[in-house]
């Protein structure tokens, strides 16, 4: 007898339950109490297991959120002052100042540097007393540039009432600007001053290198054969220097004529915010903040998975049940 008519035979020899044994265990099954189920113990190792790095974390939180926004900001001794580092950096670099300080008794004006080219640009922000002592302040500016042998290339006045603003945009000789933001400064209250100072002697020297060379070539063609291709190559060549010469002129007019804006009002200064400071417990209420808001976003994200994951196992449940039902009422 081979192996698979052996396990045919058993099939068919199977023994069946009988009917009445088949009632009992039905009737047992009843009568039986539903298994309760058992809850698990909360022990102090399994509630330290959760809580102890629930605690660290949340005092981590709270020292790094306290040190980082329960102090104001630092500001540097210098800023502090209204005085900006003063950089320099050679030919062609820019010399900047700036004072935000108000009262200050004379505005800090950056000297030119003699015998170099210099783009020279100065603000000088004055707070005076009354429209009146506005009006009068902007004649006497007027005056004081003419008397340095400058003009006033833009001036506009606007006052209402008790509150009025102007701004005058001045030019002077670059050798007398310090002395016109000395006497400017002292038609009000200084509360900022900017100064920038810009060196274009490299630009000048490097046009006149340009124009030498070009002067050189236009004589060594003038020396030689002239043909119309000469000729056409002396026109451009002269054109070019043409021009080279007069960008170098307006550079070295620009560069003997400072500029100063002046802007003049009667309003005050708007106060400086307050430094915001926060409690002990400012740290431990932000990261109970994000700890918040990160449970909002679990709950968001995990809530449909969860409810997936539990219809999956009631499914399974009911699926198991009928498995049962069908083996207790298999004959």
């Amino acid at each position: 007898m081979s192996r698979l008519d052996l396990l045919a035979e058993l099939r068919e020899t199977r023994p069946a339950a009988p009917a009445e044994l088949r009632e009992r265990v039905r009737e047992i099954a009843a009568a039986a109490p539903a298994p309760r189920r058992r809850r698990p113990r909360l022990t102090w190792r399994r509630g330290a297991v959760v809580l102890v790095p629930a605690v660290l974390a949340l005092a981590a939180a709270a020292i790094v959120l306290g040190r980082g926004g329960g102090s104001a900001p630092q500001v540097e001794h210098g800023a502090a002052r209204g005085l900006a580092p003063f950089r320099s950096a050679g030919s062609g670099s820019a010399l900047q100042t700036q004072v935000g300080a108000a009262d200050k008794a004379a505005p800090a004006a950056v000297p030119p540097t003699r015998g170099r080219l210099q783009d020279y640009d100065a603000t000088l922000a004055l707070r005076v007393r009354g429209t009146s002592a506005l009006s009068a302040a902007t004649k006497r500016a007027l005056a004081i540039v003419r008397s340095l042998g400058g003009f006033a290339a833009s001036v506009d006045v606007n006052a209402d009432g008790r509150q009025g603003d102007a701004a005058l945009r001045l030019r002077v000789p670059v050798t007398h600007v310090q002395d016109a933001l000395r006497r400017l400064g002292a038609l009000g209250t200084i509360t900022g001053e900017q100064t920038n100072v810009q060196d274009v002697q490299a630009g000048v020297n490097a046009i006149d290198r340009e124009i030498a060379r070009l002067q050189r070539q236009l004589g060594a063609l003038r020396a030689g054969p002239q043909t119309a291709t000469t000729t056409r190559k002396i026109a451009a060549i002269t054109a070019h220097v043409e021009r080279l010469q007069r960008s170098r002129a307006n550079t070295v007019r620009t560069a003997r004529l400072a500029t100063i804006s002046l802007a003049l009002t009667t309003r005050a200064p708007a106060p400086p915010p307050k430094p915001v400071h926060h409690g002990p417990l400012h740290g431990a209420v932000v990261a109970l903040t994000w700890l918040g808001i990160g449970a909002l976003y679990a709950l968001i994200v995990g809530g449909p998975v969860a409810a997936l994951l539990l219809a999956v196992w009631l499914a399974a449940r009911l699926l198991r049940r009928r498995a049962e039902q069908r083996l207790l009422e298999r004959p």
